[in-house]
């Protein structure tokens, strides 16, 4: 079996109980059968880092991006700054981006600014975008419409929304991905979309070190327990985490053409 983890922060895992060694986390993901993981970049500053654990390991790909939690800076990424730091070999993505007011209140246009030119950033080097949002799909659907991100698509991670939003974002060329969410007790909504969803379209992911699936929950989330949402979800599908493996595998390379399998 061949499973994707599609978000994760390798930089941020807790490391602790593999003596501080990366290497030993991803010897126990692979032997759980995660073929590749997408680690994603949410401060710039820690863009060097990834792309060293990249570069270390075949099987990690990198993506470039601010995520909106953090608050308005000095200086704000522009598209060309952006697409410079996205040219490396190993960076399939632009994000984590998008909107989330639900740890950020007032005058947000800033964030809205700064969602609008990754998306631009995407479109111009022609890098699928990762999306986060919280408290703010209509504006994040609004925006995606606005500047035309249909075009090169993406996906929305670790997706938490209605059915009505899915299909909104699917029908913008997006995929959704479903993280350890799903096996939580009263995440019943979330799994009405895990079950619903087309096959081909759907991701699974970690979002690791935070999120992790039952019977982890409330522990350190790390990519090897991606297993643990496949199967989740396999079983509420009524398929095979065989069956569902190869198909977001393949989805995620669909998506993520530049990732080396």
């Amino acid at each position: 079996m061949y499973l994707v983890d599609s978000h994760c922060h390798l930089d941020r895992l807790d490391l602790s109980h593999y003596d501080g060694d990366l290497s030993k986390a991803l010897e126990y993901a692979s032997e759980q059968g995660v073929g590749h993981m997408l680690t994603v970049s949410v401060i710039l500053q820690a863009l060097p880092d990834l792309l060293r654990i990249a570069d270390t390991y075949p099987h990690i790909s990198v993506s470039v991006g601010l995520h909106p939690n953090d608050p308005a800076i000095p200086h704000e990424p522009t598209k060309d700054e952006l697409v410079a730091l996205a040219t490396h070999e190993k960076v399939v993505a632009i994000g984590e981006t998008g909107l989330d007011y639900y740890r950020n209140e007032g005058d947000l246009t800033w964030q809205q600014n700064r969602f609008r030119q990754h998306i631009r950033a995407a479109l111009e080097i022609k890098k699928p975008l990762i999306i986060h949002t919280r408290m703010a799909k209509e504006d994040t659907l609004c925006i995606l419409k606005e500047e035309n991100a249909s075009a090169i698509g993406g996906v929305m991670h670790c997706f938490t929304e209605d059915w009505d939003t899915a299909k909104a974002a699917m029908d913008l060329n997006f995929y959704i991905s479903i993280s350890g969410i799903v096996t939580f007790k009263n995440a019943h909504e979330v799994q009405e979309v895990a079950k619903n969803i087309p096959l081909d379209r759907l991701l699974i992911e970690t979002d690791s070190p935070y999120l992790a699936p039952v019977p982890y929950r409330g522990k350190s989330n790390e990519p090897a327990y991606v297993r643990n949402v496949a199967e989740f979800i396999a079983d509420l599908r009524g398929i095979s985490v065989v069956e569902l493996a190869e198909q977001t595998t393949h989805n995620f390379f669909t998506c993520f053409k530049n990732a080396r399998r």
